[in-house]
């Protein structure tokens, strides 16, 4: 099962970076969420900054009808959209975490108590996603 962190909910595996990016996003599609969007840090920092740093990466985590439903509540709510997943490696450990923000702290931010429901059915099904991932590792 996912830790429960500050904002997010997170797993850490003995699995190759590479392997894990593409076991999140296999995760993430069973449970219906498609990556609108990724951002490669590592690449980023490189380029930009000249840094060498850990592989990291942001998948930007989708599910339609959930961000439709949101977004009829309240039309701002795309500055919350999507819900990050990280994957990242912890050289120092020699593992590799996966993160999802919790979508229930994120959405909170809007005091909006029609997106309680719909922002606990997200959460289950971004645990279930992480879960899903850590038993296959």
């Amino acid at each position: 099962m996912p830790a429960q962190t500050t904002y997010g909910l997170a797993i850490t595996l003995d699995r190759p970076f590479d392997a894990t990016v593409e076991g999140a996003r296999a995760a993430l599609a069973a449970e219906g969420f498609g990556i609108l969007m990724e951002a490669d840090l590592q690449a980023t920092f490189k380029k930009k900054l000249a840094l060498d740093t850990p592989s990291y990466i942001i998948l930007g985590a989708c599910s339609p009808p959930q961000a439709r439903e949101s977004l009829d509540v309240d039309p701002d709510l795309g500055l919350l959209l999507p819900c990050n997943v990280i994957v990242r490696r912890d050289e120092q450990a020699g593992r590799t975490i996966v993160a999802a923000v919790d979508p229930v702290v994120a959405l909170g931010v809007a005091k909006q108590p029609a997106l309680i429901p719909v922002a606990i059915a997200i959460r289950t099904r971004l645990a279930r996603a992480l879960d899903a991932l850590e038993r296959s590792a």
